[in-house]
């Protein structure tokens, strides 16, 4: 009896919470309402079949329970019943069928998107996303992974002038046309990913080494969030990014404020006498050999990624880095990085940095190396196992620098005072990876550990 009635309060508990259940699809901005539909269906015949079947087992269990005045009875066995078999068998088949052909007609209609649908492209690589669009002659240049490289990220063939005019936005953030038929090119960089905005209703797998597709028309204004649905690696969850329907108008200003592959390819390589007569400024701080100043809290330079340094300059150029109150150090820098007059100036003073000689920084920090190197496990996963950095994650390099100035960032991180700016993709991913150091004491662990690391990839 105790159990007839545990299968029909769950019956009744599981029907009540889908009705007033918290948890619902987003509200729709895309032309895909037929997902909807068919998803529709297949909860109301799962449901039904689950009320039916646990409503059936709860009265079996009441109806033929023993009994004292029937201490004899016994159930009858009966290995075959053709007729039965034969009626579920029909009813399953029919209700299969049910679900499956509204998902077959829509997936007819997903594959083959409009003719006059624009295309453009998604890349996605551990742990952001970034965009292609087509310039003035409405065609995406080829791509292959051996033009990949640090001034050439969307691996785009130099040779083709298709993609000389290629449209590229290398921040995380989407903007698209209201109310036009789009095709999303699908590629990965690395391993496989899934592009997903849950409000337009559609998902496609990134392969690498393929190029997939989706295809759907935004039809309702508004800002989105765009998901990695698939286990990607470490930093998956932190794989996000932003997607603004807006009116047309407003979506070519936008596009137009972007570089084209041309433009990205003219600034010319590095000048580093040039870029030794800009840094004098900065040598006030950082040291005549960019050694960094622990009295003036300014970090080590000398030997960081050319890559990294250009886009932390600007970073703090921009607004991007050095915005919150809060962030002294930070708002002290913004100004000094505007002295650079052009984007040349900030390449040539990377350049410069990059090629200064090593050294090793005094330790201030101390910790259990032992427990550093356990919290590291998941740090390495971006920043290299030696601490060497990654372009490829475009984590910097993190062995040799000044672990008070490491300290700083980590709790700057940790308090919302870097990383919270919508442009900063990168630093909203450590802004989530920081706070796995749940306390002061881990993280001079892991600081510890660190400066054990000689930054030389094995």
């Amino acid at each position: 009896m105790r159990i007839a009635i545990t299968l029909l309060l769950l019956v009744i508990g599981t029907v009540a919470f889908h009705i007033w259940s918290p948890w619902w699809f987003t509200p729709l901005a895309s032309n895909w309402h037929a997902i909807d539909t068919t998803v529709d269906i297949t909860i109301w015949v799962t449901g039904f079949v689950f009320i039916a079947v646990n409503l059936f087992l709860a009265f079996a269990i009441y109806r033929y329970r023993k009994r004292p005045d029937q201490p004899d009875r016994k159930a009858a066995y009966e290995p075959e019943n053709k007729k039965l078999e034969g009626w579920l068998t029909i009813i399953t088949a029919a209700g299969v069928a049910i679900m499956l052909a509204p998902g077959l007609l829509v997936w007819s209609e997903f594959v083959r998107p409009p003719q006059d649908a624009a295309e453009f492209e998604v890349l996605g690589q551990q742990w952001h996303w970034t965009f292609r669009f087509p310039g003035e002659d409405g065609r995406l240049g080829k791509v292959a992974t051996q033009f990949i490289s640090e001034k050439n990220p969307f691996g785009i063939d130099p040779r083709d002038e298709a993609g000389l005019d290629d449209i590229l936005v290398s921040d995380n953030e989407l903007h698209l046309p209201e109310g036009k038929p789009l095709k999303a090119l699908l590629r990965s960089k690395d391993v496989l990913h899934n592009f997903t905005v849950p409000q337009f209703r559609v998902k496609m797998d990134l392969v690498p080494g393929l190029q997939s597709f989706v295809w759907f028309t935004p039809t309702k204004p508004g800002k989105y969030e765009i998901l990695c649905e698939e286990l990607c690696g470490i930093a998956h969850f932190a794989m996000r990014g932003k997607v603004i329907v807006e009116p047309e108008q407003a979506f070519t200003q936008w596009l137009a404020g972007k570089p084209t592959f041309a433009q990205s390819q003219q600034i010319a390589a590095g000048d580093p006498v040039k870029g030794q007569a800009h840094y004098a400024t900065c040598a006030a701080c950082h040291g005549p050999n960019g050694e960094g100043n622990p009295s003036l809290k300014a970090p080590r330079l000398a030997g960081m990624s050319e890559w990294y340094l250009k886009r932390q300059i600007h970073y703090f150029r921009e607004g991007i880095r050095g915005a919150s109150p809060e962030d002294k150090l930070g708002q002290q820098m913004a100004p000094m990085a505007n002295t650079l007059p052009d984007q040349q100036a900030v390449v040539d003073v990377a350049t410069y940095l990059s090629a200064l000689p090593e050294f090793t920084p005094l330790t201030t920090i101390h910790g259990d190396t032992r427990r550093g190197r356990h919290y590291y496990v998941t740090c390495g996963a971006c920043h290299g196992q030696q601490g060497e950095g990654n372009f490829a994650t475009n984590s910097p390099r993190l062995a040799g620098q000044r672990d008070w100035y490491l300290k700083q960032q980590l709790l700057n991180f940790k308090a919302g005072l870097r990383g919270t700016h919508q442009k900063d993709s990168y630093g909203h991913e450590m802004l989530f990876m920081a706070r796995i150091l749940t306390d002061e004491q881990a993280i001079d662990d892991v600081l510890a550990y660190i400066n054990s690391l000689d930054g030389v990839h094995e």
